[in-house]
């Protein structure tokens, strides 16, 4: 008896590495993605909490080998220097760019049936059916995210992070002469369009020395992006469908994990919709195993980035934060491993 096909909606990390895996399985698959290869998205491109282990199983070490390799963070508040921080394990940082385009070879490759510029909706209670399709806009967020690449720029440390009034940006290096500089903020009225948003949104978050230093440098605006509505509340709980990567739960990007909590869901998903493919388990089997799998990964970093998030984004929190930092009073390695 051939295997059950599976059906992917949503070719991001969560869909593309779960399609190879399941190619390495020789399950059928069919990815629909909405948008095209390769293309720029929001996103830190710093990852933190991503074993060998979780390569390994979903064969995408290969992937990852050029990584660069970050061990350290540095905090800054305004236009203040904070001290330097030691990662407890290095950090990867890669471009999506073209981190995307290489998942979605690999897929191509493995007999995978990709169909870009391709929303399937409606589906969801249909036995094989995955929903992979990313974050869930809303209109009542306040939240926008800006990113673009520079050119020319150097940095202090292998990650800052900037505190500024309603945002906090992140910049690491993800090749030789290339910084990802990406950032959540919270919306107001600017002037600037298309890549001159993200220098605007930092001056009048107060964060005028990172948007000078950006200015110096050689912002790329072919790598301009946004995306607004983003939402950090957990889904409804509904036992409908399944859904992995952004899709299920989506972090503030602060921790640096969103891009491996996308490829870890990915990890959980195999075994069940492996059994199921082969016919050994049903498809509500599979879900439960799935889900059951995602909340025991998932749930203790997702409280605790909750917890965590608004004092990075509100100015007399931010205050204790950094001041808590400074004074080496801040518990960093359990902090570390609550979002890990």
């Amino acid at each position: 008896m051939p295997p059950r096909p599976v059906e992917i909606h949503g070719g991001g990390l969560a869909g593309l590495a779960l399609g190879i895996a399941l190619r390495r399985h020789d399950v059928p698959v069919t990815l629909h993605e909405a948008g095209t290869y390769p293309r720029h998205r929001v996103c830190g491109e710093f990852i933190t909490g991503l074993s060998t282990a979780t390569l390994e199983a979903l064969e995408l070490t290969p992937v990852f080998a050029d990584a660069l390799l970050h061990h350290d963070a540095r905090w800054f508040e305004r236009n203040t220097a904070g001290r330097r921080q030691s990662l407890p394990a290095p950090a990867l940082a890669i471009s999506r760019y073209e981190l995307d385009a290489r998942l979605a070879r690999r897929f191509v490759a493995a007999g995978g049936d990709l169909r870009p510029q391709s929303r399937i909706t409606g589906r969801e209670d249909i036995p094989g059916c995955v929903d992979a399709t990313g974050r869930r806009p809303s209109s009542r967020s306040p939240w926008l995210g800006l990113k673009f690449h520079a050119h020319g720029l150097d940095l202090d440390g292998g990650l800052e992070m900037h505190l500024g009034r309603q945002c906090y940006v992140g910049l690491t290096r993800v090749a030789a002469d290339t910084v990802n500089v990406c950032g959540l903020f919270q919306r107001r009225s600017v002037s600037g369009q298309h890549a001159g948003l993200l220098p605007a949104y930092l001056a009048s978050a107060g964060l005028t020395d990172l948007a000078a230093r950006i200015a110096r440098a050689r912002p790329d605006p072919a790598t301009f992006c946004a995306v607004a509505g983003l939402d950090f509340n957990p889904t409804d709980g509904s036992d409908r469908g399944l859904r992995l990567g952004d899709a299920a739960a989506m972090i503030p990007p602060f921790t640096g994990n969103g891009m491996a909590m996308a490829l870890q869901s990915a990890e959980c998903a195999l075994g069940p919709l492996t059994a199921y493919a082969r016919g050994t388990t049903g498809w509500a089997a599979a879900c439960t195993a799935v889900r059951a799998a995602l909340h025991r990964r998932f749930q203790r970093r997702l409280v605790s980035a909750s917890w965590l998030h608004p004092f990075l984004l509100q100015p007399r929190r931010q205050r204790w934060f950094t001041a808590l930092h400074r004074a080496r009073l801040l518990p960093f390695g359990p902090l570390y491993a609550a979002l890990h």
